[in-house]
Formats: C-alpha cells, structure tokens, sequence
C-alpha cells in the first residue's frame, strides 16, 4: 500500500540510458507483487506452467530485469523479512478485501464477464514463500546480489543507498523516503506503454525523486515528512487521521518543529493510535550490516533448469536472451581490462 505522498514530492522524469553504471537496491516484493498484478492474461489469468505453477513473477524478474541488465544496469534485490507486529492489522484488511475480490470474480467468471474478471482478479494476488524462494534462486542464477533484510526491505534498501552502497533505491512505494534514502527511482520495472479505462494508451516513464529536492521544496525537515506520511496513514496505521490528506497534513507539520510540537498536535487530534510508537517503527526498523554486494557471471545452466525445464519458458527466447546476457558480461570484461592499459 505504501504512504500517499504522490501530491507533494518532486519528481524528475529519467531515461533508463541514465541509469547505465549505476547501482540500484529493489524492493523484492514491490516488484513481484507488481509483476503478479500486471503480467497476466486478457481475462486476468496468471501466466502458469504446464504443471499449473504461476510463473507472472518468474516472467517478470527475468524479462524485465534482464533488460535493465542489458542497459548495465547494476541491480541489487533486498527481501523482506518479518514485518512489525502494528503491520498485523494492515495485513488482516488486505486479506478481507482479497477474499470480498474473490467473490467478486466467482461472479464474474459465471457471468463470463472478462473485463471484470480481470479488474478483480488482480486484487487477489498472493505472493507465497515457495514463490519468493524461487525468485531469490532466479535471481542468484542471474548473478545478482540477493540482501534479506530482517524486517522491511524498504529500510534495508535506504540504508544501502544511505551508506553509498547504492545510487538509488528502485520502488513504487515512498516508504523509502521516510527512512531517509537519499534518491527514489519509480515505475522502472513498469511497462512502457499503460491501457486506460477509456482505451487511451499512456507512455509511463520512470521518475527520479530526491529527497533532497522535495524537503527544500517543502521547506521541511525528515522528521516533519514522517510526521506527515502518520498523519495521512502508513501500513501501521491505515487511514491516519480522520479527514486528514496530505495537503493538510502539510499545513499542521509545517508549524511543527520539534517531537514536543509533534505531540502536542497529535494530542489535539486525538488519532485512535499512538503516534509516537508508529515514529519510533520507522526510526528504529532493524536492518542488517551484515551483507555481501557481488555480481557474478549468470549461471546458464541453472537459469535453464528453472525457466525451460520446470516452467516451460520457450527454449528459444531464453537462450537468446541468455546470449545477450554474455555478450555484455564478456564486453564489461574487456572494459575492465583496457583500464589496465
């Protein structure tokens, strides 16, 4: 779900030519969620095997990140690890929605109505463990770094970009930016090209977002965009204060200078939570320093084994991508060795 700060930051539209040599940190679930939503058939469907194994999320990780990675891209992927205890209320809505989803597709499926049948269908995707394990094998057979944070991805992520170990964290969410990443990159794993209700087709492109530039914009400090994004609502307190948008939120940090102005404008509003314990979740999120950044040669082998002979992927467009692949793999080689001369 994510924080609703789209109205207020900054965005700086980017090529992915840009990106070309720098390091980005993925948020592992935003992503696969995403690819389990979108990659799908023209009634919803998820994309299976022969054996009926979704694969949306395999189709997604390896077309779309193998393409970033063919623009040298440096991808790092950070997995969730066990949430907050206040994000169990967040995870219990969304499971009701999904099943009132359900029964809204049983219906639709009866009626043979495919236009709702897709509409709903994407509100009730499941990411499993057995699916986010076997994005973390693909991933590594690709060669790329694989981070399990010990609680949000999206701490761990800012860190690394914190830390310098990364240029940007890649999201859909701003949750990064209340915990502090310095840049956040959005809608880079997303098609090029979006179908609307209506039928128009827009170009989506991927925005740059530093944090920087949207708290002098704002004429705030960290702290009073945290404040904002608890008073608008985050996954620990959905729905933040009654009546309360971001606009206004806006108006009542802004006046708010320090923790004490804080309390004592959230002691005014009376929220049905606690403020503090939801400030407190984002300033100390645990996070791992624990951690090794290292690209390695994709193993071909393995990357076959998991997409042609347990998925069904075709042989032919996955060999050529894989020749792609080594093509840039052997050129970065030689780059690497004219520096020496």
């Amino acid at each position: 779900m994510g924080v609703k700060l789209s109205d207020l930051v900054v965005r700086n539209d980017i090529k992915i030519e840009e990106l070309a040599g720098k390091k980005l940190a993925f948020d592992a679930y935003n992503v696969l969620y995403q690819f389990l939503s979108s990659i799908r058939q023209r009634d919803g469907t998820l994309l299976m095997d022969s054996n009926g194994n979704i694969t949306s999320h395999l189709m997604g990780l390896w077309t779309r990140f193998s393409n970033l990675m063919l623009k040298n891209i440096k991808i790092i992927v950070v997995f969730d690890g066990k949430p907050p205890e206040l994000k169990f209320s967040t995870t219990q809505s969304r499971e009701e929605r999904k099943k009132q989803a359900e029964e809204k597709l049983k219906e639709a499926i009866e009626a043979e109505d495919i236009e709702t049948m897709y509409k709903y269908s994407k509100q009730t995707v499941r990411l499993t463990k057995d699916m986010a394990e076997e994005a973390k094998e693909l991933l590594s057979a690709m060669g790329l770094p694989v981070i399990q944070a010990p609680s949000e991805a999206e701490a761990q992520a800012s860190y690394l970009c914190k830390k310098g170990d990364v240029w940007a964290v890649a999201s859909n969410d701003f949750d990064c930016l209340l915990y502090g990443t310095p840049r956040l990159i959005q809608n880079l794993t997303l098609s090029s090209t979006r179908r609307l209700a209506s039928g128009q087709i827009i170009e989506i492109k991927p925005t740059l977002i530093n944090i920087k530039e949207t708290l002098k914009h704002l004429k705030i400090k960290q702290d009073q965009l945290l404040a904002l994004a608890i008073l608008v609502g985050t996954d620990y307190n959905p729905g933040g204060v009654y009546k309360i948008g971001p606009k206004k939120a806006y108006e009542l940090v802004k006046k708010c200078k320090n923790k004490k102005d804080f309390a004592k404008l959230f002691e005014e509003l009376k929220p049905n939570f606690d403020w503090l314990e939801i400030y407190n979740v984002f300033k100390e999120m645990p996070i791992t320093k624990n951690y090794k950044i290292k690209w390695e040669k994709p193993d071909t082998k393995k990357i076959k084994r998991i997409l042609i002979d347990k998925h069904d992927f075709s042989e032919e467009r996955v060999n050529n991508v894989i020749e792609k692949l080594e093509k840039v793999n052997e050129s970065n080689k030689q780059t690497g060795l004219t520096k020496w001369f």
